[in-house]
């Protein structure tokens, strides 16, 4: 099979989708890789390291796309990448389908095998699943929603002008996280390290039962519900948006009206955002311009938070797909879809026909599933 990594071109992402070490491996299966140039020098992986490892170096994406059985990327396909798509090529990347429908129709029209990080499963204890390619940018994204939550709270970046972990004599910072799974409970431990007053919620009462035991004495948990969102709101400094329904848009929880609530110059990082976002006011932003103000409110709404520390983010993903790759490359995803059933859901389009029932919902379109 003839793997193709263009490299990414959605505003400040500095990642890619492949390390020279998964070129070296997928050369040693019998596989011939096609790298764009530039490709992981926002990783730092130069030219030269995949030409090392055995990589086919090619000067534009356009020749990637064109030769490559199967294309490797990190962030979904953008405006400028749809039209080179090939009818049944497998494109394995994030996606975030559901919060997109100009995305969706476009890469159905192009008629793509879409292979999605973010639906594919694994079996995990008591019978419940997770979802191991989305698992490392979660935590990526928990960790650096606080850092970057810290940084705009202070007065030049026009937040309260809080540090969050005080000082002596002077209390911490307030941190409310809406959502307590993998980006939620690392943004927890990232601001409880900090040493500010932390609240997660949750609707998993399981869960909030796990947080509450490992969880530093910092941290409260509380079942979340209108009233209690609103209540905390109030108090709050940072909000963490963690809300995660896989696959499908995530719902409102913190709106409009909400906001004048709230203490002025407080900040709200969405992390939900590449799903839509749970907070109504969210609007997609980029690194080089991460926030806006809504009635004296901070947003940042960064739509590839993990792209700023692209050396992490990349080893960090990549650890978690090459395995994957390795396996694609080498059976392709419609037999592997066949014989495992946590593998089936990575598939949501393939060949014009829609095969995820959320994001069917979410768009009004029609379910081939």
């Amino acid at each position: 099979m003839i793997v193709g990594v263009p490299r990414e071109v959605k505003s400040d992402e500095y990642r890619v989708g492949l390390l020279p070490v998964g070129v070296e491996m997928l050369k040693r299966d019998g596989h011939k890789v096609l790298i764009e140039t530039h490709a992981g020098e926002g990783s730092g992986y130069s030219d030269a390291q995949y030409i090392e490892a055995g990589a086919h170096m090619v000067n534009t994406a356009a020749e990637v796309w064109g030769d490559a059985d199967l294309v490797v990327k990190v962030k979904e396909p953008q405006p400028t990448e749809i039209p080179m798509m090939k009818r049944r090529q497998e494109v394995f990347t994030y996606f975030h389908f559901a919060a997109d429908k100009e995305l969706t129709e476009g890469c159905l029209n192009q008629g793509i095998c879409a292979v999605v990080y973010e639906t594919l499963e694994a079996p995990a204890p008591g019978g419940k699943t997770t979802l191991p390619l989305l698992t490392p940018m979660s935590e990526v994204a928990g960790k650096l929603s606080i850092q970057e939550g810290a940084k705009f709270l202070e007065r030049p970046q026009e937040g309260r002008g809080i540090l969050l972990g005080g000082v002596p004599g002077v209390e911490p910072g307030d941190v409310l996280i809406l959502g307590g799974g993998v980006v939620g409970s690392n943004a927890a431990k990232m601001a409880a390290g900090l040493g500010a007053n932390v609240t997660i919620m949750d609707i998993n009462l399981d869960r909030l039962r796990y947080l509450s035991e490992v969880m530093p004495a910092n941290v409260t948990t509380i079942y979340s519900d209108p009233h209690a969102i609103r209540e905390y709101l109030m108090r709050a400094d940072l909000v963490i948006g963690a809300v995660l329904i896989p696959a499908a848009k995530a719902p409102n929880l913190v709106h409009k009206a909400d906001l004048k609530t709230m203490k002025p110059g407080a900040v709200i990082v969405d992390v939900a955002v590449d799903q839509g976002g749970c907070v109504e006011t969210t609007r997609p932003t980029t690194h080089a311009k991460p926030t806006y103000i809504i009635d004296d409110v901070v947003h940042y709404c960064v739509a590839n938070m993990p792209g700023a520390v692209g050396r992490t983010s990349t080893q960090a993903l990549t650890n978690a797909t090459l395995p994957w790759v390795l396996k694609v490359a080498k059976h392709g995803s419609r037999a592997i879809a066949e014989t495992d059933r946590y593998f089936r859901p990575a598939i949501n389009m393939d060949d014009g026909k829609l095969l995820n029932k959320p994001v069917a919902e979410a768009h009004g379109l029609a379910y081939d599933g």
